[in-house]
């Protein structure tokens, strides 16, 4: 029986570790933090909390694709068992997925998660400091 790549779980347990260590910084989204703007997956650790809490409406709410990195995660950890075609085919249809949302939410007045702010970005505050401007 074939086992899930090593590399793959290495790779997960570093991106987990590394979003725990920037939250533990108030860092919630490195990507808004930076630029101000939301990224495709914003929200999704504030829906799994709600998840947890049993609320499947505000998990929902916050991004209506949190359940999906959990499959898209078995994907690429499995996806040598899997034909390529396949695989292909099925992530090419979990970033449409979050890009299709993306550009819905961030389009929508109404969404309170996914914003378009980049003067609240940290390399556009940098770029104002360095260039003597408030």
């Amino acid at each position: 029986m074939k086992h899930p790549d090593k590399q793959g779980w290495t790779a997960l347990a570093a991106i987990v570790l590394f979003y725990l260590v920037i939250e533990s910084l108030g860092v919630t989204c490195p990507i808004r933090f930076m630029t101000g703007v939301s990224c495709a997956g914003c929200g999704m650790s504030r829906a799994w909390l709600a998840l947890l809490r049993g609320n499947l409406a505000e998990a929902a709410r916050f991004h209506p694709l949190f359940w999906l990195p959990v499959p898209a995660a078995a994907l690429l950890l499995f996806r040598r068992r899997l034909p390529r075609r396949v695989f292909l085919w099925a992530m090419g249809a979990v970033c449409a997925l979050f890009l299709g949302v993306y550009l819905v939410r961030l389009f929508s007045p109404g969404d309170a998660v996914v914003v378009f702010r980049p003067a609240q970005g940290f390399l556009v505050q940098m770029l104002r400091r360095l260039c003597g401007g408030a």
